[in-house]
């Protein structure tokens, strides 16, 4: 009896010593299954336009220290080359065509089903805090818009706890700020209408009242005009719940530092989509003569200062090193977006693009191909990673990270790739501008002919359309610059066929999106 009362101490004392099985859905056993989760994400910022890309003439301090101490992605897609579909894979891990996202009018109903998973639900059934902070641009409501009631359904019925934001862009009407989908300063007795297709009589437009304007348009941007700058859409009344464009920065940067001292105490995930560098480029009087580019560069060196300026606060409250942080852009770059800003004329020796070709709304490089990032002090090692990877793919490496089980369509479980553990990215991606694909894959990208103008002349892109299908080695030749379809018609067609199996003729039927 002794004896087997001693064997008992004995296989309890070894037990006791042995280390734990991994659990599933957990990582390294250094690494927390609950940190916070903080997605910083910019409009309009092009690959070259941040210095630990290349960038010389804006500096960039704090947006370079995050690149350089993380992973940094030099094959980090959006899924598109603008802004709504972006937005759309991003939230939900599924290809913004496959429901026929396109960029969205300020009155546009919510084109996120309430009843499909996203990044914000997965989270919250996992215990987070879910919290927005910025533009949405993914609609609201369900039809007509009353912005003088709550909202819905919007960013609150997708799964944000929290929601403050400015519902489409701010060259775009209307020009208020919501909170959980409420315009917040509303006077009852001062109710906005809004309306895309006709003006309100007696209300000037940039097109009728120059002599009104601070700021002059060059292309669709001479509709309403508030605080001095023509706007896209008509609205009347709202005064006191208008934004001031140039205060817009500040605000969405302390909503940002509030949400997170409210919630340092539990787990938050949190969505900071940054409006700079999109059109009207209104960078605060602190920022202003920041650069040598004109406002543009200025709103850059700004949206870096807020970067900075939101790490230091998850530091300040103790947090910095439980809190991941991935950094990217919606898209490309563009300079004239529709205002006579001279950024298009100051530009000088800056390349927005990085060296790669296209833009904004582009099927070449520089439409999706962006800055992408992901920082975690103390946990993940600096890297420059060459591994494929797309914005979709934060869902399911999320997902993996915090142990759910939530999957979508299309995102892929990249975990070890964000943590900078592994170099095996994805292996194909279906990228996207304006309904037209494309197909990345290796170091390869084959872009089937489209009809249509080679270049977009308002913007002065060039959109990647072509009589006859192209086909560039991305890896030697970055700048997209030798078109391999004639000499290489094998791997055109082996390329072809993939990109019919994964985006055919069948897969192209998308979702009825009815537009207002």
């Amino acid at each position: 009896m002794k004896t087997l009362f001693q064997l008992l101490i004995l296989a309890l004392v070894i037990a006791s010593c042995t280390k734990p099985t991994k659990e599933e859905g957990s990582t390294d056993s250094k690494v927390p299954n609950k940190p916070n989760i903080v997605v910083i994400y910019t409009d309009d910022l092009g690959y070259g336009d941040v210095g630990a890309y290349g960038a010389k003439d804006i500096p960039t301090p704090n947006m370079d220290k995050l690149a350089n101490e993380g992973v940094r992605f030099t094959n980090g897609y959006a899924s598109s080359a603008t802004c709504t579909p972006s937005r759309y894979a991003l939230l939900t891990g599924r290809y913004p065509w496959r429901r026929g996202a396109k960029i969205l009018p300020g009155t546009a109903p919510l084109i996120i089903d309430t009843a499909q998973m996203t990044l914000p639900k997965m989270l919250a059934a996992q215990g987070y805090a879910t919290g927005l902070v910025g533009k949405w641009h993914l609609g609201l409501g369900s039809g007509f818009v009353n912005w003088n009631e709550r909202v819905s359904p919007g960013p609150n019925e997708v799964g944000f706890q929290s929601a403050y934001y400015m519902a489409a862009t701010q060259d775009r009407v209307p020009t208020v700020y919501l909170k959980d989908g409420l315009v917040e300063n509303l006077d009852p007795n001062d109710p906005i209408e809004v309306d895309y297709a006709k003006n309100y009589e007696g209300q000037p437009t940039g097109k009728d009242n120059p002599e009104l304007l601070r700021m002059t348009w060059h292309h669709g941007h001479n509709s309403s005009i508030v605080n001095g700058i023509p706007r896209i859409g008509y609205m009347k009344g709202g005064e006191s719940a208008k934004w001031v464009d140039e205060d817009m920065a500040d605000n969405f940067l302390a909503r940002a530092q509030q949400y997170v001292r409210d919630h340092k105490e539990e787990p938050f995930f949190l969505y900071y989509a940054m409006q700079q560098p999109h059109v009207p480029r209104t960078p605060h009087p602190r920022f202003v003569g920041a650069t040598d580019l004109g406002p543009r560069g200025d709103v850059i060196v700004e949206a870096d200062w807020c970067v900075g300026e939101f790490v230091k606060t998850l530091e300040e409250e103790g947090i910095l090193e439980n809190t991941i942080i991935i950094f990217s852009s919606d898209n490309g770059p563009v300079l004239n977006d529709g205002y006579n800003d001279e950024a298009d004329t100051r530009i000088g020796n800056h390349d927005p693009k990085g060296g790669l070709r296209g833009g904004k709304y582009s099927l070449f490089e520089a439409g999706t191909r962006v800055p992408f990032w992901v920082y975690w002090k103390g946990t993940i090692q600096p890297k420059v990673s060459d591994a494929l990877i797309c914005q979709m793919d934060v869902f399911a490496s999320i997902a993996k990270l915090v142990g759910s089980e939530d999957k979508t369509q299309d995102s892929e479980e990249l975990l070890d790739v964000i943590l900078g553990k592994s170099e095996e990215g994805r292996e194909n991606l279906i990228i996207e501008a304006t309904s037209r694909t494309a197909l990345r894959t290796g170091d390869y990208i084959f872009i089937p002919a489209y009809e249509g103008p080679a270049v977009n002349t308002e913007v002065n892109i060039e959109l990647g359309n072509s009589e006859t299908a192209m086909l560039y080695n991305l890896k030697e030749d970055l700048g997209q610059q030798n078109n391999l379809a004639e000499s290489n018609p094998e791997l055109l067609a082996q390329l072809s066929a993939k990109y019919e199996e994964l985006r055919g003729t069948e897969n192209r039927k998308v979702e009825a999106l009815e537009l207002k």
